[in-house]
């Protein structure tokens, strides 16, 4: 029988539930088991892994390289997948392969110039990638220049944080006082430019945003994988209108994404994420890291996860082209059944000899994930 795989996702998004089914559903058949760790003992990804544990609080970046190190001991895990200090633990590759574990991650890095994006956007201009036009903002009078400039051009002005994550932050700006309409029906992401000046002048500090034009639909999200050596061996789109997702390996999305993941050396796995500005594809983001939707590729033949983690174990996965784009779909949220278990609370070997114990606390955890 085939050696049994341990893999390990840490502090992982709810939707990678799926990304552990795509690994045991391989086509190898060949045996995995998933190990999980959150600091939420809901997490859903720790009720679908096989083994799971609560993460310590607080932890500083140095201390948490220490505690992963440490786990990957504990539990001989032959790939580790990290969303949480992604960077750091990336930049400690040396130590972890030396545990015989390899990291399904970029570069430390490739990771590094993608966290800001405004520099992210330079970048990949001066590589001659299509981007939108971008105005770095820390206080009122760059805001107000930005927004007049793109009213002036006919769009519509929002902005988001200079660094983060998916959506959050991320506001449209309306000229529209604030009035009870902004009070009915679901919180809206739009906000009225007089109470965003207001904010700024109150708050005493600068902030740091992107200002840009609202940009058109379609959405398009190129998951890419890329091999150590630098060559991709997947770019395959996820488009996004409304509702309505499909499929896409148009090069107009495609190409740009190749180029940027084997320009920048954005290797295993990452999201490139495109909209239309004045007609033409523009970069979004840039994720270097498995997206959530990752696994509706699976509705075109191709196992993405495990072929991810056969790359990351020096194995060649194989022709990745899809074998069908498949009929558009809509996603819908379905309830999970889950095994009650109790998660043992991790600590570092510092903290376990601080409070006289060697063995790991317990903590009951209960419930069904949706």
């Amino acid at each position: 029988m085939a050696h049994r795989v341990r893999v390990w996702l840490n502090r992982t998004y709810a939707e990678n539930v799926f990304f552990i089914d795509q690994l045991r559903d391989n086509p190898q058949g060949r045996p995995v088991t998933v190990h999980a760790s959150h600091t939420d003992p809901d997490s859903p990804v720790l009720m679908a892994a096989d083994t799971a544990a609560l993460e310590p609080e607080e932890l500083s970046p140095a201390g948490y390289v220490e505690y992963a190190l440490d786990q990957c001991h504990r539990n001989g895990i032959d790939v580790f997948v990290p969303r949480w200090h992604q960077g750091v633990i990336a930049a400690h590759r040396a130590e972890f392969e030396a545990l015989g574990t390899a990291l399904l991650t970029p570069p430390a890095e490739a990771i590094r110039a993608f966290e800001d994006k405004d520099a992210a956007y330079r970048s990949a201009a001066a590589a001659g990638l299509p981007v939108p036009p971008w105005w770095r903002v820390t206080g009122v009078d760059g805001l107000l220049a930005a927004v007049d400039a793109i009213e002036a051009e006919g769009g519509k002005a929002c902005f988001k944080p200079a660094s983060g994550a998916g959506g959050e932050g991320f506001r449209i700006i309306t000229r529209t006082p604030f009035s009870l309409l902004h009070l009915t029906g679901y919180p809206s992401s739009y906000v009225p430019l007089d109470l965003v000046v207001q904010a700024l002048g109150q708050t005493g500090r600068p902030v740091d945003w992107l200002v840009m034009p609202r940009l058109d639909e379609p959405e398009v999200s190129v998951d890419c994988l890329t091999g150590p050596d630098g060559r991709a061996r997947l770019a395959a789109g996820r488009t996004k209108k409304g509702r309505r997702r499909g499929f896409t390996l148009h090069p107009a999305w495609v190409e740009p994404a190749r180029r940027l993941v084997e320009t920048f050396a954005v290797h295993h796995l990452s999201n490139v994420q495109f909209r239309m500005y004045r007609g033409e594809p523009v970069l979004l983001d840039i994720n270097t890291r498995p997206a959530g939707g990752l696994h509706q590729l699976s509705r075109c033949g191709v196992n993405v996860p495990w072929a991810a983690l056969r790359l990351a174990l020096g194995e060649e996965p194989g022709d990745l082209t899809p074998e069908r784009l498949g009929a558009d779909y809509a996603t819908v949220h379905t309830p999970r059944p889950v095994l009650p278990r109790s998660l043992p609370v991790q600590r570092t070997a510092a903290a376990a000899n601080a409070a006289g114990t060697a063995g790991p606390a317990e903590a009951p955890v209960m419930g069904t994930a949706v």
